[in-house]
């Protein structure tokens, strides 16, 4: 029997400029730089992980560099919002003001579902949302790099909900709640529109997805400021194992099983084309750099270790030691 997905895993996101990314999402957002290391569907570009002190699972966004990247032209059928936790409504006022020094695209606090909020996109556009973990229970948050530019008190503490913009609501409430095991919770209105809340596992803003549906918008064209994917989390290989197989019985078509060294993974597409992933929990982000010094060097799995004088050729040099 399957146990119940725990929430969120990682969202991956794509951006044009590696450098500028890792020094807004250090810098300016305060995360740890956890992994540096490179896609490993095309070793010729770096993928990059932001997440708490350790890398935990459901604290990373991550990045593909794509230099080429076009702009992407919003729209429906994509993961439109990415959410990020922080403690307690007092933090969003320090964030306000840390984005008006800092130059960062922002909107007002508002409440969206009974939560304190601020919209705000980085410098290509990537659209994300702070969530007050104030009134929140459910799947507990991650624990801050003490290190971090950010006062611990005010830190982002792990993904919130993520937000779907879709064509036809009911394809992908069935295979949420069908599938996945995510339980229809709610609904609530932002401006003329009304989204659905669907939770897992303990529930939770680190286990929500918010779908909107919008069948009036094109389809969105993906590039830099747009997301690739979202991962959920399964606790084991062998759990995972079970939804291969599970997949397989519903003819679903998806990826089977994946080595991706830090964590082991599924991917498929729900039916409006949006890219899902399980991932477990672990090993994690230890295995080939101790704990003080995660994300500073290249690292590479160990099957793609023998290739590493050519990986590295193709890549521009990104100094993550500052």
């Amino acid at each position: 029997m399957l146990k119940p997905i725990k929430g969120q895993h990682h969202v991956s996101a794509i951006t044009a400029d590696a450098k500028r990314n890792y020094d807004f999402y250090t810098k300016t957002l305060g995360l740890r730089l956890v992994k540096k290391t490179v896609n490993q569907d095309d070793t010729s570009v770096y993928h990059l992980f932001y997440a708490d002190e350790r890398g935990n699972p459901g604290t990373d966004l991550t990045f593909f560099e794509i230099p080429r990247a076009g702009q992407t032209r919003y729209g429906t059928n994509s993961i439109s919002t990415t959410s990020l936790r922080v403690p307690n409504d007092e933090a969003l006022q320090y964030w306000k003001k840390r984005f008006e020094e800092n130059g960062v695209e922002h909107e007002d606090i508002l409440t969206h579902s009974g939560r304190a909020t601020l919209a705000f996109k980085d410098f290509e556009g990537q659209r994300l949302m702070l969530v007050s973990d104030e009134h929140n229970e459910g799947v507990a948050g991650g624990t801050p790099w003490d290190k971090s530019p950010v006062p611990v008190e005010h830190a982002i503490i792990g993904l919130g909900p993520v937000m779907l913009t879709v064509a036809k609501l009911d394809n992908t409430a069935k295979i949420l709640t069908h599938v996945l095991g995510f339980r229809e919770k709610r609904t609530y209105k932002n401006g003329d529109h009304e989204l659905v809340v669907f939770e897992t596992g303990e529930g939770g803003t680190g286990a929500e997805i918010h779908v909107e549906e919008r069948p009036d918008l094109p389809v969105e064209r993906p590039g830099r400021g747009s997301v690739h994917h979202v991962a959920f989390r399964v606790e084991s290989q062998e759990e995972l194992n079970k939804w291969v197989d599970y997949l397989k019985e519903l003819r679903i078509p998806n990826s089977g099983f994946v080595e991706r060294y830090y964590f082991k993974s599924l991917y498929f597409r729900e039916p409006n084309g949006i890219l899902y992933e399980l991932a477990t929990d672990g090993p994690g982000f230890e295995g080939d750099e101790p704990f003080e010094h995660l994300g500073e060097g290249l690292a590479l799995p160990p099957y793609f270790e023998s290739q590493r004088e050519s990986i590295e050729a193709k890549l521009k040099p990104l100094d993550t030691k500052e």
